[in-house]
Formats: C-alpha cells, structure tokens, sequence
C-alpha cells in the first residue's frame, strides 16, 4: 500500500477518534451533568462504537494504528520500517489535536483549551500499564488466532477498560497529549501527560514480550 494512502488513514482515523472521544464527552456531561456514570458510559460506548467502524474501514489501509505505542509494537515486531514508523507518530498526534479541535468547534467552545483535569498517581500509571498492556494483547493475539475479530476486539476492549481502570483507559500517547488540548469531559491536565505516556509504552513493551511467547507459533 502506498505510504501516502496509508498516512492519509492514519490521520483520518486518528483525528476522527479524537472526535468520537472528545465530543461524546462533551454531550455526555451536557446531557448529564450530575451523574458522571451515565456520562462515562456514553463517552465509552461512543469511544468503542466508533474504534469498531474505524479499524473496520482503514485497517485494510494502514493497520489502523491510530496510536503510537500500538506502531511502536508493529516496528519490534517487524511489520514496518523504522521510517514507516516515524512517519505514522508523526501524522498520529497532530491530527489527534485537530480532532479535539473539531470536536470544541463543533459543540461552538473555544478552540484552543488546557485541561485543568488532574490525572496522577500511582494508581492511575499503574492503570495505564493495566490498559495498554491489555489492548496490545488483544491485538496481538487476534492476529495471531482471529485477524477478522481485530475491530470488535479492540472496540470491546476499550469500552470495557473506561471501566475497569483508574485512568479511564487513555492507552495511546496521542490521545493523551491530544486529551491535554481540551479543558471537558475528557481532559488531562499537562503535568500527568508525561507520567501517562511513560506508563503506556512500558504497558505495550510487556505486551509485545508477553506476546511473543504465548502467541508464538508452534
């Protein structure tokens, strides 16, 4: 595949998730301002409703990354090139930006927002360790046993870890740092964005090794 095609739906992909997380969190505290798990519960269910359709259509395309942990792992394991991967991150946190963007313009907010949500801990790193851990797995191992299963696999997953974690399953340093860039519902304050991204590599390293002995071929 053309490696323009391939960054056009890594950004596409990418910006339109940021979209799906963003904006289903602002309707979601609209419409329920004063219970936050009904809130959550929407904006998870928007989040994987919206990582099934897109991995559906763009994982022919590129892989349907839409994350730079999840290329980090592609690259160990031998799928793509260093530049290919390079080129990938360098699409994937940009055009999650703009993504959060669309959302605030489309909800009429101010464009441009810091978030003043605190996200820290250890707890919560321990969290993104658990989440990231889990989706690389998944994707690892559909891979291996039910590539056709990757999409509800990953959106499944998603959903279910806004619930199961701490941190509300962030599990993708663009999303975080694009998450840093809107002051709703799903924002995170800068100062836990770094501490997050550290948690998540680590979470896919684990995965990656975990992987490679219990998915290995006989």
């Amino acid at each position: 595949m053309p490696l323009a095609r391939q960054l056009a739906a890594e950004a596409v992909g990418t910006a339109f998730l940021l979209i799906a997380v963003v904006g289903s969190g602002i309707m979601a505290a609209e419409l329920s301002p004063e219970n936050t798990g009904v809130a959550l519960l929407a904006n998870a269910i928007a989040t994987g409703c919206a990582l099934y359709v897109l991995i559906t259509i763009f994982g022919p395309v590129s892989g349907a990354h839409f994350n730079p942990a999840v290329t980090l792992v592609f690259f160990a394991h031998g799928d793509i090139p260093a530049s290919r991967a390079l080129a990938f991150i360098a699409v994937q946190v940009p055009t999650a930006i703009l993504g959060v963007w669309l959302a605030h313009v489309m909800f009429e907010l101010p464009v441009l927002q810091t978030s003043t949500t605190l996200r820290d801990g250890s707890g919560q790193w321990l969290a993104e360790i658990i989440a990231t851990f889990g989706l690389v797995a998944a994707i690892l191992g559909g891979l291996r046993y039910r590539p056709d299963a990757i999409p509800a696999l990953v959106g499944l997953y998603i959903t279910g870890a806004y619930w199961f974690t701490s941190s509300t399953s962030f599990a993708n340093p663009a999303v975080t740092i694009a998450r840093g860039f809107t002051d709703t519902f799903a924002g995170i304050a800068p100062n836990g964005i770094a501490w997050f991204i550290a948690m998540q590599v680590l979470g896919a390293l684990l995965a990656f090794v975990f992987s490679r002995q219990v998915f290995a071929e006989d």
